[in-house]
């Protein structure tokens, strides 16, 4: 009689860890999916944000290469002027005067330019740190998750308790991607890129 309690009692307690693991499964399952939407969008808007930050650079430098010509331009009518005569200065005056305006312009656009490209990169960094924090999760929740499969096979509690320690990380670092929190582990990050 014993014999037969203590078989019940080991196979109770073996169905209410297999509970608690195939609850914690569906928790951390739900939270990865959530996490891996966001992430997702993040990844998007990165991928937008470095394709902006790129195509301004490159409009940068069209800016810069007009801007180079014009100066040159200029220092030919400058040249031009100093051997021309008196009739021929007039329309030097103005090719001069329209590769000055021409220079200013695009100095200014060249600044405009900049301004925008490196804003760009500020949010593509921004957007990295959250993606970061969703890779993060993932991998901790990914780790859980094979923790509680050997959970059920062996049915040891310490395990159990284990992968919810990495499920709890895991868990953190998605809700800290999604509500966009501070949190960062750099030294994880630089690990693991």
């Amino acid at each position: 009689m014993n014999d037969l309690q203590e078989r019940l009692d080991l196979s109770e307690a073996k169905n209410r860890l297999n509970n608690w693991v195939a609850i914690s499964v569906a928790i951390i399952s739900v939270v990865m999916a959530i996490a891996k939407v966001k992430d997702d969008n993040i990844v998007q808007a990165m991928l937008q944000a470095k394709s902006d930050s790129v195509d301004r650079w490159n409009e940068y430098q069209s800016k810069k290469i007009k801007h180079h010509l014009a100066e040159l331009g200029l220092n030919q009518v400058n040249a031009l002027m100093g051997m021309a005569r008196e009739q021929g200065n007039r329309e030097l005056l103005k090719q001069q005067k329209a590769y000055q305006e021409v220079i200013v312009r695009y100095q200014k656009d060249e600044a405009t330019i900049s301004g925008l490209a490196k804003g760009f990169e500020k949010q593509y960094d921004a957007l990295n740190f959250r993606d970061d924090q969703f890779d993060l999760s993932d991998a901790s929740l990914s780790i859980s998750l094979a923790m509680l499969a050997v959970t059920s096979l062996v049915g040891k509690r310490k395990l159990l308790w284990f992968a919810w320690v990495f499920a709890a990380f895991g868990i953190v670092m998605g809700v800290a991607g999604i509500a966009g929190w501070p949190l960062h582990p750099d030294f994880l990050a630089k690990l693991l890129s």
